[in-house]
């Protein structure tokens, strides 16, 4: 594929010539052929934006997969004043309270949720306490925002807040009677620096990089989150050890022993166990010992997939911040399933 990719040049004519374009980060990566960010697309991406003079807002890296993204013409208008952040921080309005970061690790921002970039349904303050909760009752929702405004946040209404009140026997028809505190994170926020916030909370509300509720975060949301980085984890432990349950006793040291990296030699190797996953596949690929597993399937479809498995493994390992690809994912899935289907029962 040739880069800069005839997508982004034919964008770069248009912003340069006619007006900035917004597309999601996830269908510039599509441009490049990539799924997901790694550190080397990220910076090719930016070579190329530079030398075809175009910008996003916001960066590339930092954003929702499937959030927009802003391409316009890099200006060049001479040196820019550093205000430094407390200046930036001191536009905020004086009674926002917001929890911000500035040198959180980017990898894993509370911003880059799904749930976090999908515009919460909210009501006025004026509204009935029987509007919000035949809200509730439809959308299976626990809280709703309280909002004058898509960046004006008065509070939230919830079951907890409409039930207190009734028992109190104090006023409750309006939704204003019923407030709770709102919590709002910025969506730059680490996602591990604010799990204990959310924990404590149920949820909390997300304002994207221009003032605006951007979406909420709830305990529900946080459970699929950390699914998604397990699983890939999961599924690569049943892996491994599938291979070495097939293995098992088909080996002598020796033939171990050889299948070790020829630049490693300080390392012992005893058993299974000692193989790195790549050594594993060096001593399949061996035509004599794939016999020793008396497996009746294609060696060569299974040692090539194997190697998918292991360049899969290779991303998961370094915590792309993007997680799992969907197609390396099901790549994953199908291969446990067809160890389960070898492994003896």
């Amino acid at each position: 594929m040739e880069w800069p990719p005839e997508e982004l040049k034919k964008l770069a004519e248009r912003v340069c010539s006619v007006s900035p374009e917004q597309h999601t980060v996830r269908e510039l990566l599509w441009w490049y052929g990539y799924e997901r960010r790694g550190r080397f697309i990220v910076w090719a991406i930016r070579r190329d934006l530079e030398s075809l003079n175009i910008r996003t807002e916001p960066d590339i890296e930092y954003t929702y997969l499937d959030g927009l993204l802003t391409f316009s013409p890099i200006i060049n208008s001479g040196p820019e004043l550093d205000l430094g952040d407390e200046e930036v921080e001191g536009v905020e309005e004086a009674h926002a309270i917001l929890i911000t970061s500035e040198s959180e690790d980017p990898t894993q921002r509370i911003g880059r949720l799904p749930s976090a970039n999908t515009r919460p349904v909210s009501v006025n303050p004026n509204a009935t306490v029987a509007e919000a909760v035949t809200i509730m009752l439809l959308n299976d929702y626990s809280q709703l925002p309280v909002m004058q405004g898509e960046r004006s946040i008065k509070g939230v209404i919830t079951w907890q807040s409409i039930g207190t009140k009734l028992a109190l026997g104090r006023p409750c028809a309006v939704v204003q009677d019923c407030l709770e505190d709102a919590v709002v994170l910025e969506s730059n926020v680490s996602l591990f620096s604010a799990i204990p916030t959310i924990v404590e909370r149920a949820f909390v509300l997300v304002r994207d990089e221009k003032g605006v509720i951007s979406g909420i975060v709830t305990t529900t949301d946080l459970s699929l989150q950390f699914r998604q980085l397990a699983e890939p984890f999961l599924l690569l432990g049943e892996i491994e050890m599938h291979l070495r349950q097939l293995s098992d006793g088909k080996f002598s040291a020796a033939e171990l022993k050889s299948a070790r990296d020829p630049s490693d030699t300080s390392r012992d190797i005893e058993g299974l166990s000692d193989l790195t996953f790549g050594e594993h596949i060096r001593l399949l690929e061996n035509p004599a010992r794939w016999a020793a597993l008396s497996l009746n399937i294609d060696r060569g479809t299974f040692v090539k997939h194997l190697n998918e498995i292991r360049d899969i493994r290779n991303n998961v390992m370094h915590f792309d911040p993007d997680g799992t690809a969907p197609s390396e994912l099901e790549k994953l899935r199908q291969f446990v399933r067809l160890l389960n289907a070898l492994s003896p029962q």
